[in-house]
């Protein structure tokens, strides 16, 4: 079915649509209440799109919809969507990683307080999710610290009597493998920390100083002061809590600031009348786009993943769709939520500061991206004066060999444009010409000659795939003077002129091609740490690889390697034996007995084992 034909079959209901480039890409995911009308606007030549609606609707190859009962759902929908494929004409969070969340394994005996990137619908408390993860983690610390909170992953049931771990020892931990704390004392401090993580340091501190008087008229003085020091620890961090509303009310509050194409949204979290805690956010746009379609879209993504639902969210933008989000928040939280926009007064003033806040990590951003830029360039230029190019090289490739005394040799190959990783086009090699002792030299002639050999072929047209097609400007070689001697004579071989350098790590030196002598650039040098960046990167790709392929050998046993023996007769020879040691122990019609197993496979079987 053509484009044409769907628009025309398009349902007047609720729902979202997808529309998708010629090489199937999801373009743009948005939610209607009526997908007829909503979807074929698009194509109406009495409208007057924006320049961005327009280069979308000149992509538009294909598109799909889904049909739902409400445009509440429709919305939730929207948001997932958006999540996962990340179309580019939609607004959404720049960096497409997953954000950290602390989570309270509340549905475990004996929580614990992890650092997680995903949200499971796992009966667990969730908290975030937060943009600075290294906080993050040191949060956590605090808390294991403070509440003396499990870190292991220990199935612990009350009652249990294991040997108590180091942590309990150092006082890090309150020993419930130990037996040593109830199930419900130990319950009691978990929902310490969820009161603290919820920023109830109003309602956590009185309850705890309870606890403490009681634990001292019970004579229970280290229990007494254990919690003394708690209360201690958390009335120095409620200080630093700024006062920013006389209202013991919960807020979020939202402001932002853009410049083109990009744009910063702050949040600033108010619980019980007091900041507790701010995050920013940054945010791909489209120049066309306007501050409150920005912030509505960010909104909307943001509480897809919150846990923490607050009674008021203030924004420094008119949102497009208050009441829906409203609504869709209200049934999250379980009570009504409003949202302001304020012209004047106390929350003016507040919305006020954090766009204030925005705007100051915009311009950081953007400060610390043009200085990051400006260090590539110059980075460039140095390495191409450096190989005696006319101009900074665009494509660099790194090769780099890892193995183990000769064992499963692999090499990596690493790839930046203009400076920057492009991670889609690393390879990784396994070597097949180097076995026994290690042979760096051999290795690294192999990489390059299946490299250059396999894209001279795509070139030239002998092969239908084209991923090595694409030449480097430089290529740089993990190791010294004999390395580099080795690729280059590969590269003559076969005919190229590419040039190519060398960094040893020893001395961080640079060998170039017919000179006896390395050149050693300054420290600070940008062309220095452009190198070292790649090197370092193809370090951990390969580095990555070959500790895969030595855990998959960690995990092989003598079956795998036996002719005729797969997965499923493997699994039988385990089952029926129970180890590897009984089946080298069996006689041919003992392995007989074993299910898909005949007699000629038995005596190949019974042969092999004994042969290794």
């Amino acid at each position: 079915m053509n484009l044409r034909e769907k628009l025309r079959q398009l349902p007047a209901k609720p729902g979202v649509y997808l529309m998708k480039g010629k090489d199937g890409r999801i373009l743009y995911v948005g939610k209607a209440v009526n997908l007829r009308n909503r979807v074929r606007s698009y194509f109406q030549k009495s409208r007057n799109p924006s320049p961005r609606i327009r280069l979308l609707v000149e992509q538009i190859a294909d598109l799909e919809y889904i049909v739902t009962d409400s445009e509440l759902e429709a919305l939730i929908l929207e948001n997932n969507l958006i999540k996962e494929h990340t179309p580019w004409f939609n607004v959404r969070l720049k960096d497409d990683k997953t954000y950290p969340y602390i989570k309270v394994t509340v549905n475990e005996d004996f929580p614990r307080v992890l650092v997680v990137r995903q949200r499971l619908k796992d009966g667990a408390r969730y908290y975030g999710p937060y943009a600075n993860a290294a906080a993050v983690r040191d949060t956590v610390r605090v808390l294991r610290k403070l509440f003396q909170i499990r870190t292991c992953s220990k199935v612990i049931k009350e009652g249990q009597q294991d040997r108590p771990c180091l942590n309990y020892h150092i006082g890090r931990c309150s020993g419930p493998c130990a037996g040593l704390i109830s199930k419900a004392d130990y319950r009691a401090i978990v929902d310490e920390v969820c009161l603290f993580l919820e920023g109830r340091h109003e309602r956590l501190i009185p309850t705890m100083r309870e606890k403490m008087l009681q634990a001292s008229a019970e004579l229970k003085f280290e229990q007494a002061a254990r919690i003394r020091d708690r209360i201690a620890s958390l009335e120095q961090i409620a200080a630093k809590q700024k006062i920013v509303s006389a209202r013991d009310i919960d807020q979020d509050l939202f402001g932002l600031a853009r410049a083109g194409d990009l744009a910063c949204a702050q949040i600033f979290f108010v619980r019980g009348g007091k900041l507790i805690g701010r995050e920013h956010f940054i945010l791909d746009c489209g120049p066309d786009d306007t501050d409150g379609e920005i912030l509505t879209a960010f909104i909307k993504q943001y509480y897809t993943d919150q846990a923490m639902i607050p009674k008021e969210v203030v924004t420094s933008e008119a949102l497009t769709e208050t009441e829906l989000l409203s609504r869709w928040l209200s049934e999250q939280r379980g009570s009504k939520v409003h949202f302001h926009h304020p012209k004047r007064g106390e929350k003016k003033d507040l919305i006020d500061m954090v766009t204030a806040n925005a705007r100051e990590a915009l311009d950081m951003l953007q400060s610390q991206e043009e200085r990051k830029n400006q260090a590539i360039s110059r980075g460039l230029w140095e390495l191409a004066h450096l190989a005696g190019l006319d101009e900074p090289p665009r494509r660099i490739e790194a090769y780099d060999i890892s193995n183990i005394q000769g064992s499963q040799i692999v090499a990596a190959m690493v790839v930046m444009i203009d400076g920057r990783p492009a991670n889609d086009q690393y390879r990784r090699f396994k070597i097949q010409s180097v076995a026994g002792a290690p042979n760096d030299y051999l290795a690294m002639q192999e990489v390059i000659r299946r490299r250059f050999t396999r894209g001279i072929r795509e070139q030239q047209g002998e092969q239908e795939t084209t991923s090595f097609s694409d030449f480097p400007d430089l290529v740089l070689i993990d190791g010294g003077k004999g390395q580099l001697g080795a690729a280059t004579a590969v590269r003559d071989e076969l005919g190229l002129m590419i040039p190519m350098i060398s960094l040893a790590e020893r001395n961080e030196e640079i060998y170039l091609e017919g000179k006896a002598a390395p050149v050693l650039l300054p420290r600070e040098s940008p062309g220095l740490h452009l190198v070292q960046r790649i090197r370092d990167e193809a370090h951990r790709f390969a580095l990555a690889y070959h500790r895969k392929l030595r855990s998959k050998a960690g995990r092989q046993s003598i079956l795998d390697q036996i002719p005729g023996v797969g997965p499923k007769r493997k699994k039988a020879l385990i089952k029926h034996f129970g180890s590897v040691k009984k089946i080298k122990a069996a006689t041919v019609e003992q392995l007989q007995e074993v299910e898909g197993i005949d007699r000629k496979l038995a005596e190949e079987i019974y042969q092999f084992v004994r042969e290794q």
